[in-house]
């Protein structure tokens, strides 16, 4: 697994063992974040990756401009393989690493403009996730494909082999919305 793009191109990432987590293939994150790039979604953004596992999707928000990614994971050695991967890229200064189940997490989260989730795929409380996520961006990953909630609006959905990606926006309130 390596970083596509950005500073870090072609770095390798460590992913941690077992079956606890699934990392993205460099493919899908490719295409993921090509779609961002071309929505203005990562360039200075704040992320959040949320069940971070390798943090191979927040590290590439990083190496693609991103100011500074928060990682989620209660895992501990998904979070010890982060530490290894953002100290071997340079990028520790950039980054903060959260031992948290992410639903209690995002009960106090700070807002984002770019959230990542890629949940394990026995994962299944989609409703809570969608509605405590504070981004005016997410990028869903999953096995199925996943009803956004009310205030989401889907920007694109594609099928990767049995990995579904959904990109949506927050809508605007209408008091919030430009004149």
């Amino acid at each position: 697994m390596r970083v596509v793009a950005g500073t870090c191109r072609g770095r390798t990432l460590v992913a941690p063992d077992g079956f606890e987590t699934r990392p993205t293939s460099d493919r899908v994150r490719e295409a993921v974040f090509n779609a961002l790039g071309s929505l203005g979604a990562v360039e200075g953004a704040r992320v959040v990756d949320l069940f971070a596992g390798s943090g191979a999707l927040g590290i590439e928000a990083l190496s693609r401009g991103a100011v500074h990614c928060t990682f989620v994971d209660r895992n501990r050695a998904a979070r010890d393989v982060i530490h290894q991967n953002l100290r071997s890229l340079g990028l520790v200064g950039r980054a903060e690493v959260v031992a948290d189940d992410v639903l209690l997490f995002l009960r106090n989260a700070a807002t984002f403009d770019l959230a990542v989730a890629d949940p394990p795929y026995r994962f299944d409380d989609w409703g809570a996730l969608l509605l405590g996520i504070d981004a005016g961006t997410a990028v869903i990953e999953s096995n199925r494909l996943i009803e956004m909630p009310p205030g989401w609006s889907t920007v694109r959905e594609k099928r990767y082999g049995g990995t579904v990606v959904l990109i949506a926006r927050r809508k605007l309130e209408p008091d919030h919305a430009p004149e």
